[in-house]
Order: structure tokens, then C-alpha cells, then sequence
């Protein structure tokens, strides 16, 4: 098995395929109209979407409601674009509307809203994903939806709110087997490193401490994220963690790891072209 260290060695080693590539062009094209937004979160994230939608989960986008399915919450609703991108992609609306992110009338907000086809949860407020996802996992429980799994996408940053740990005791609690927790653990908060800020480590002892089953995997490798979400529960009758460890602004030569990443003003037409020239180039 490897180490963490090991792992997140191999995460900022990891090459970029043509799907990540273009997944990636595909958000910029609301960050070319906005010239603003946060840009190192949807980047790190985009390989954790791409397997859970690619083939992971059962949806319908004809149907976002469809009863079947299976819930994505994405706590850090900031990353709102990787979670747009997909959306499109899977044909939950037109691409075109990527074109018009955050103009005043537009749909696609800064932060998600469940006003758009296939978001199940108006996220952003750090915190609160988990807890609405804890809730969604009960209620399935309840209904017994036993086919149906629960992924709550949670923020390194985050992991500061209480909330999150209250949503964690709960879910131990009830044994909530059916929900996946998909920690983002990219190292980067808004206002600099986790590490100086949070400090998390040791991130998997904590969560085994709220009686959580864990496993580490390297973020951006598809084949180590399809095995993970694919082996689920990691135990039955309990709730299952997968950390993966992932690189802030993953695709941006020049912005990975940078706080400054985190919340990009002021994209002119030359940096716009700049990231999509350095997703292109991208090993």
C-alpha cells in the first residue's frame, strides 16, 4: 500500500488525458465571459467528477429527479463550474449556457443552485454539504432506496467548520454505509496552505476516530478513483471516506498550488489564453 506521501507525489506527477483536457476547456468557457471565479477548486476536482458521472453513478439528465438516482453534493459549491461542465456534458442542459456564467440573467451562478437541472443542493456556505447529505442518506435509508448511494464532495478548507464533524458524528451514528464522503484534499485554502491554517494531518485518523472506513488515493489517476468509488461501501454498515489527494488549480502550470488560484478577478482575454494554452500543453 503506498504512503500518503507517495500518493501525493504521484498526484502532482499525474498526466492529463484528452477527456481531462477538454473537460477542462470546457470550464473555461464560463471563466473567459465571467473573467473571474474560482479556478483552483474546479480544477482540482475535475477527475473525481469525471469518474463519478463517467461511471460511477446512476442518473438520468432527462430526468434530474428521477427517483433511482444516485445524489452528488458538492459542499464546496465554489467549484461550480466542474460540476457545470459535467452537467453539459451529460446533456443536462446546453453547453451554450456555460457561455453566459454569471451574466445577471444567467442560470449558472457562482455557487451552486438547485434551480439547475441535476444540482441537488444549494452549496457554498462552508459546512453545510455534508450535513444535507447526511440527510439525504437517512431519508434513503429510511425509504429503503438500498441501490442508491450518496457522494458528498468536502473541502480541505472546510474541515474548519464544526458543522462538518457534527455531520460526521451523525453519519457514524446512524451507519450510513450507503454515503461516500470524497474529501478534495488539494492543500490550498483561500488565504494560503492548509498546512499553516488548519492543519489536518493526520487527515485519516481523524475521520477514523468518528468511526469512519478510509481510503487514500491519488485524485487525478482515473484507474486508483474508479476502483475506489466502484468498492463501495469499504465496510458494510459503515460510512466510507475517500481522500484524495489532488493539486490546486490541476492543468495550470503557472497557478498550480497557489492560493492566488483559489479565487481568480480580473481573467483578461491574454490569461484566458494562457490557460487554455497551458491545459493544451499539459503532460
Amino acid at each position: 500500500m503506498s504512503s500518503s506521501k507517495e500518493i501525493i507525489a504521484a498526484s502532482r506527477e499525474a498526466r492529463l488525458d484528452k477527456r481531462s483536457k477538454d473537460l477542462r476547456k470546457l470550464m473555461m468557457r464560463g471563466f473567459v465571459n465571467s473573467a473571474k471565479g474560482h479556478v483552483g477548486s474546479s480544477f482540482s476536482m475535475i477527475e473525481i467528477l469525471r469518474v463519478l458521472y463517467d461511471d460511477i453513478m446512476r442518473f438520468d439528465a432527462s430526468k434530474p429527479r428521477w427517483r433511482e438516482r444516485d445524489r452528488l453534493i458538492i459542499s464546496p459549491g465554489w467549484a461550480s463550474l466542474a460540476q457545470y461542465a459535467l452537467l453539459a456534458d451529460k446533456g443536462y442542459f446546453p453547453d451554450s449556457l456555460l457561455d453566459n456564467f454569471l451574466d445577471t440573467e444567467s442560470q449558472l451562478g457562482g455557487c451552486l443552485e438547485e434551480i439547475v437541472p441535476g444540482v441537488e443542493a444549494t452549496t457554498g456556505a462552508c459546512g453545510h454539504g455534508l450535513s444535507i447529505g447526511v440527510g439525504m442518506a437517512i431519508s434513503l435509508k429510511i425509504k429503503k432506496q438500498k441501490a442508491q448511494k450518496v457522494f458528498v464532495i468536502v473541502g480541505d478548507g472546510e474541515h474548519g467548520e464544526g458543522s462538518v464533524w457534527e455531520a460526521a458524528i451523525c453519519a457514524s451514528r446512524h451507519n450510513l454505509d450507503n454515503l461516500c464522503i470524497i474529501i478534495d484534499y488539494n492543500k490550498v485554502q483561500c488565504s494560503g496552505s492548509v498546512k499553516d491554517l488548519t492543519n489536518l494531518d493526520p487527515l485519516d485518523e481523524k475521520w477514523k476516530a468518528f468511526g469512519m472506513n478510509i481510503k487514500e488515493v491519488n485524485g487525478h489517476n482515473i484507474n486508483e478513483l474508479k476502483n475506489a468509488f466502484s468498492n463501495l461501501p469499504i465496510k458494510k454498515g459503515k460510512p466510507s471516506v475517500i481522500i484524495c489527494h489532488t493539486v490546486m488549480g490541476k492543468g495550470l502550470i503557472f497557478g498550480e498550488d497557489s492560493a492566488e488560484w483559489h479565487w481568480k478577478g480580473r481573467i483578461s482575454s491574454e490569461l484566458s489564453e494562457e490557460m487554455i494554452q497551458s491545459i493544451n500543453n499539459y503532460k
